[in-house]
Order: structure tokens, then sequence, then C-alpha cells
């Protein structure tokens, strides 16, 4: 299957409104007479958002999944979680803690050590992979207003993007489940060895709530492929998509305790996850503070392996020679797609000083056009950020960037009086030591640097703790080769940015993090490495 890439043409090839009507997916209040009362808005003309549509999807699950089964917390205790375009409950979900993580390692344990997945033939392992799939797909716009309501991301985006995503993620891993083998190694002297590749055991796995299904489908797919056993915590912000998943499973035919669900907070439910004795392995995505500190739980209890999907701040590089209007939309794109609120999102833009200016207006122009408003409404390019702490986060960087003497040229305010919108924001006259080149915003806020030559910009851009990503453009193949290797992370688009595929290695350099995510080279993190050693009598070679 070809490449799929997120692209900011997305709202010109999805469906329509009337497409999304007809499927019952969202409900237009019956006082509003015409799709215009509800309308996705620019922003530089919209005082608020009237009326949010509203998801016509019954929120069902939301107990946490243990043994195969939803229950309640020990605790009983359940948490709100919350409408970003609103901030109003949209259903209240069980709030999972040390007892609930012990539950849930017991009943992974007992299917890893005695019940039927590792020890399941890997072709069966396959085929329920591959129904999982089938399911998911076949719920794909009940997953995606699921998605969409409890993000505040686009449904377009999640629908035809997020979710089909998920959908070839796990067929992909499911094609891998009978191919994962050793070797046989000549060695000096009548032995015969070779090794094994085996399940490293119960997996821990904690995802990020702006990307919660494709995280989860990253997580589960390599770990499920090699035979381990999952205890996932889903984010306290987004645990709905994870939820609905969970009651497909059983349908799929994945074994009780296979895969286990917690939803919670990070000190209650994510801290004993990461230090409980008996999880083997640790998977996490997030911020970087976080992952420092998991490192040190996994390091203080038994010593489990850990790879880590961290922060960024991503350089876009934009060469002289460059295609100015395509490298202006891309940087668009790399930036302000699902709000900004990305781990490589290309946060600092750096432009050659000969083109900065042309590059700065039409940047400037095409935020002003981008359209804001309820994600449900076919066209919107932007939501609301997560939360409001999310949200009152960016509002502060912006103010430090007019406060350290960065041009605000647009945007950085709040849109509307109800729920986290914020204005697509742009800045020019940024220096490196400003906060807003420095840290990870995590929101719609573009900052546009000038550089000189080659040799600048590479220094500049790996002046970074961060090492997760970079664009590249330019038109000169030598001027490509040069930064695709100077640069110092883990994945360099060239004349394009975020493409992504089940196959294409994703991680950082540096703080941005351990391991690598997707394609082959994940599933290195969910295996260990067996040498058998055994001499050979009267061999008749070696």
């Amino acid at each position: 299957m070809a490449a799929r890439v997120f692209t900011s043409r997305l709202s010109r090839s999805l469906t329509s409104s009337s497409h999304l009507l007809s499927r019952g997916l969202i409900i237009v209040d019956k006082q509003k007479s015409h799709l215009g009362r509800i309308a996705a808005y620019q922003y530089s003309t919209a005082a608020a958002i009237e009326e949010p549509i509203k998801p016509a999807v019954n929120v069902e699950h939301t107990k946490l999944f243990i043994n195969g089964q939803f229950v309640d917390a020990a605790s009983g205790k359940t948490f709100p979680t919350l409408d970003p375009r609103t901030g109003e409950v949209i259903a209240h979900v069980a709030e999972g803690d040390a007892e609930d993580i012990n539950r849930a390692v017991a009943a992974a344990r007992k299917a890893f050590d005695e019940g039927p997945w590792p020890k399941m033939n890997a072709y069966e392992r396959s085929k329920i992979l591959l129904r999982l799939a089938d399911l998911i797909e076949k719920h794909n716009d009940q997953i995606a207003t699921l998605e969409t309501w409890d993000t505040g991301k686009p449904y377009e985006q999640a629908a035809k993007i997020e979710v089909p995503m998920v959908v070839r993620l796990l067929r992909y891993y499911a094609g891998w489940a009978d191919k994962i083998h050793g070797m046989t190694i000549p060695a000096d002297g009548p032995y015969h060895v070779q090794t094994l590749h085996e399940p490293i055991g119960v997996a821990g796995q904690i995802i990020p709530w702006n990307f919660p299904l494709l995280m989860f489908s990253w997580k589960i797919g390599p770990a499920l492929a090699c035979g381990n056993t999952v205890v996932l915590k889903t984010a306290e912000q987004t645990p709905l998509s994870a939820f609905y998943v969970a009651h497909l499973l059983q349908e799929a035919g994945l074994p009780e305790g296979v895969l286990n669900i917690i939803s919670g907070f990070g000190p209650t439910a994510g801290a004993p996850l990461c230090s409980h004795m008996d999880v083997d392995k640790l998977a996490f995505t997030g911020s970087t503070d976080t992952g420092k500190a998991i490192l040190s739980l996994a390091a203080k209890s038994n010593l489990k392996p850990v790879t880590l999907e961290l922060g960024g701040k991503s350089p876009f590089i934009v060469c002289e020679d460059a295609d100015i209007d395509t490298a202006v939309e891309q940087a668009h794109f790399a930036l302000f797609f699902n709000q900004g609120q990305c781990c490589c999102a290309g946060s600092r833009t750096f432009v050659h000083e000969k083109v900065y200016d042309e590059f700065l207006e039409k940047a400037k122009a095409r935020a002003l056009k981008r359209t804001v408003g309820d994600p449900f409404k076919s066209g919107t390019e932007q939501g609301p950020q997560i939360d409001s702490k999310q949200f009152d986060k960016i509002m502060n960087y912006i103010r430090s960037g007019i406060d350290s003497g960065a041009t605000l040229e647009t945007g950085g305010e709040r849109l509307g009086e109800r729920g986290y919108y914020i204005k697509p924001t742009v800045f020019s006259n940024v220096k490196d030591d400003m906060l807003i080149a420095q840290d990870e915003i995590f929101g719609p806020v573009q900052s546009i640097l000038k550089f000189k030559d080659v040799d600048d910009v590479i220094r500049r851009a790996n002046n970074s703790r961060y090492g997760l990503a970079a664009g590249v453009f330019t038109q000169n193949i030598d001027t490509a080769n040069t930064l695709t290797r100077a640069l110092r992370v883990g994945t360099v688009w060239v004349n394009c940015f975020d493409t992504f595929d089940a196959t294409i290695p994703f991680g950082g350099y540096k703080m941005s993090g351990h391991g690598r995510e997707k394609g082959e080279y994940s599933l290195k993190n969910y295996l260990q490495v067996k040498a058998v050693v055994t001499p050979l009598k009267n061999p008749a070679w070696l």
C-alpha cells in the first residue's frame, strides 16, 4: 500500500458535510436552518463558536479493560473526560490506580506465562491481528467521531487519515508475526550455534493525548506480533477511542489478559506501572521530562528496558533555491497540523536571508486564511487545543515571544469565548536564544528565523537538546545530501513533511528519546535474543 501522507490539502480531498450528515455522525440543532449557522470560520473574522455540532455516537465503554472484561476501578473512582470545544464533560471514566495496575499486570503475566498467546502458532496470532484491523476498519466512523470529540482534532483528519493508518499498521505487524526468527551462526570449532528471538514478556505502555489511537497501534502492533502481553495506560485526557477498540478485542479472538487497558493519572497509575516488578519492558510516548521520570522508575525497580519517543523542536529549513510557494504551504502544515500538537512539528522555521521577506509575507497570508472552528465541520483545518492547561501554556509562550522582542505578525490571541481555540500565530525576527525558539510549545505558534548559509543553519539547527525530525527544502541535491547527513535527528523529510508509513522507523536523537517506533526496527524493542550453543560430534562440515 502506498504511503499515507498527512497533507495540508486535506480539506480539498475529504468528505463533505452532507456526507457526514447522511451517515449520522453529526447532528445539527433542529433550530438551525442551515450549516452556515454552525460554520467553521477563518479566525480573522469570527468572534466565537455559536453552537457546537453534536456527535451522534454513544459513549458506552468507560470502564477499565482487564483480563478480557470491562470492570470498575478497584476504588470505584471516576474522572471526567472533557470536550475541548466547550470544556464540558463528555463522560466519566474509571480512574485506575496501583491496585488496578496490579490486577492488569497479573492478568498479563498469567496470559504470558500460562496462556496461549506466546505459545500460539505465529500464523494464528497474525490472523487475530488481521481480524482486529478489519473490525477497526468496519467501525472507522464511530472511532473517528470519538477521537475528534475527545481530542478536538478535525473529524476529516481522524476518519480519513488516522484511523486508516491504524488499520494499515496493524495489518503490517500481522504480516510480521510469522516472520520473526533467529540465525544460524558459524563458530570457531565443532559447535552448532543458533539464536532465538523470544518475546520479552509483559510490556507496559503509556500513550499520549495528541494521537491517542494512532499511538495505541504503534505500541500494541509490534508488541503483540512478537508474542508479548500488554498493559497499556491511556492519556487521562483521551481514553475513549482505546476503550472502544477494547470491546472489539474479544470479537477478534484475542485471548483474555493479552491486552489490558487502564485509564488514570501519571502519579497514581503510570508510576505504579513503571515501577512494577512483573513488568518486563516499558514503552512511552510523551514529554521529555516524563520520559526522564520513567527511566528513573524503571532503573529503581527491576531495570526493565525502556523505549521513549519524546519531545522535539524540529528545524524546517528553507534554502534560497527552494520553491517558495510549496515551502510556505509545507511549513504551515508542518507547524499547524493537529493544532500544533505534534512532537515532530516544524517549530523552528529557518529561512535563507535572500528569500526571508517573501517567505514571511506568504506565511503570514497563509496563516490568516487558516480555517479554525468546530472540528466536526467539513473543511475545518484547526480545532481547539486539548485542554485549559495546554491552552494556558501556549498563551504564556506567546507572551514570552512578544516580551523577548520577536515580532508578532498575526494571531497571538484566544479565539471565541468557549473552549480552547487559539488564533494561528506567526512570529518573525525570532532569535535562537528566545524561549519560543528553544522550548517545545506544542501549539499553533510558528517561529521564523533567518539564516545566512548551509554551515550557519547546520550549526543552529543542531544547537538543541532535541533531535526528533527536520525538514529540508531545496532543489539542489548536493545541499540536500549535506543537510540530511549533518542534521542530528531521527527523520529528515526532503521537500515534504510529516510523511508517515507503517514501514518507516520513527524516533529521536538526544533528548527526543531512545529506540524506534514502526517498521522492522520496532520489533527489536519487544524481543530478547538468546544464543544456543551445542557441540557437534563428527560433523560433516562446520
